[in-house]
């Protein structure tokens, strides 16, 4: 089980970089990977602050989450004798850092700069090789320092991407009982009791969630961190990761145009409470109030793919049975796109 030592939330903790970095005994070079926007955000800061503590920082902008990128800051990382990596910025720079990380064998601090995804605590890397994008196994972070303020003057779209992440997890949790009585797959009651209770949580504090608030980034933070948890304690992903999930891989795969990755899970997330006979109606309301998306229309892309990615979900990791079994029929993927809204 792996789990962050340290998980610092709040206005300006930020500047708390460096006391963590001793707090985790974690001295000698290290190399910042951040992207281009982010950089000036938080990498620089970042940046600046550990370098006034007498450590030798590097930074790296990351232009994108690929196997390319992971080996370049590998690379990068060698050359200056890194003894750990800081992830700053989104899902993408902090998923080349985790894995960057995990296949150097050093520990990673994850510093979000937005709230979009449980990938700033969770202990998968979701890489593309150009064609499709896959979630790779890597370490936890050491620590994640999360400052709220940074966070609250982000779009208010990611803020509430990363609601639809968690609210996916109450999918993710029956596919996994499912799977668990028809596949005796093995099955934590404590990880499927925090991530529901995570998805819960949130759902009651849906009204409260509004754009540049710390106080509503503060919120959806606490829960991703905590499906990171679950994940951790149950040792995978399935906490927070099923059918849902599938079809927002999918729609990545064959749609030319895609929506954050928490907006399509939480499409996703509709369709398959549908399918598991759940209150997918209750779940499009909260999802409505909260401003995720929750048809194509909205999304941004055609309802052709919708119906594509719903056929081929099933095929994006076989080996985790869900809902979506050995596949939908396209007259069943029609069905429950039309009768949840998500297409017309």
């Amino acid at each position: 089980m792996q789990l962050p030592r340290n998980v610092v939330v709040g206005h300006g903790v930020i500047n708390e970089v460096a006391d963590v970095c001793d707090d985790l005994k974690l001295s000698g070079p290290a190399t910042i990977v951040t992207g281009k926007t982010t950089n000036k955000i938080a990498g620089e800061i970042v940046h600046d602050l550990l370098e006034q503590c007498g450590r030798d920082t590097d930074i790296m902008i990351s232009k994108s989450a690929t196997m390319e990128q992971v080996e370049a800051v590998i690379e990068q990382a060698v050359q200056n004798r890194s003894n750990y990596l800081l992830g700053v910025g989104g899902g993408k720079s902090i998923d080349v850092a985790k894995l960057a990380a995990t296949k150097l064998g050093i520990p990673y601090l994850s510093i979000p700069t937005a709230a979009s995804h449980d990938g700033i605590v969770s202990s998968r890397a979701s890489i593309s090789n150009g064609e499709k994008t896959t979630s790779v196994q890597a370490n936890s972070p050491m620590a994640v320092v999360a400052d709220t303020e940074i966070i609250a003057r982000a779009p208010y779209r990611l803020l509430a991407a990363g609601c639809g992440d968690i609210i996916s997890n109450y999918t993710a949790v029956l596919d996994w009982e499912l799977a668990h009585r028809l596949r005796n797959v093995s099955f934590s009651e404590y990880a499927a009791a925090l991530s529901r209770m995570t998805a819960k949580i949130l759902i009651d504090s849906a009204e409260s969630i509004k754009p540049d608030l710390e106080s509503s980034a503060r919120i959806v933070v606490k829960a991703l961190v905590s499906s990171g948890v679950a994940m951790s304690t149950a040792g995978s992903s399935r906490p927070a990761s099923g059918s849902e999930h599938m079809f927002s891989h999918a729609l990545d795969m064959v749609s030319p145009v895609c929506a954050h990755h928490g907006e399509q899970c939480a499409v996703g997330t509709i369709m398959m409470m549908y399918l598991h006979g759940g209150d997918w109606r209750n779940i499009r309301e909260v999802l409505k109030t909260l401003r995720v998306p929750v048809s194509a229309e909205e999304l941004g892309i055609e309802d052709k793919y919708i119906l594509e990615a719903l056929l081929v979900a099933h095929t994006i990791r076989p080996q985790r049975y869900t809902i979506l079994g050995s596949g939908l029929t396209p007259s069943a993927a029609e069905k429950v796109a039309k009768i949840t809204k998500v297409i017309k």
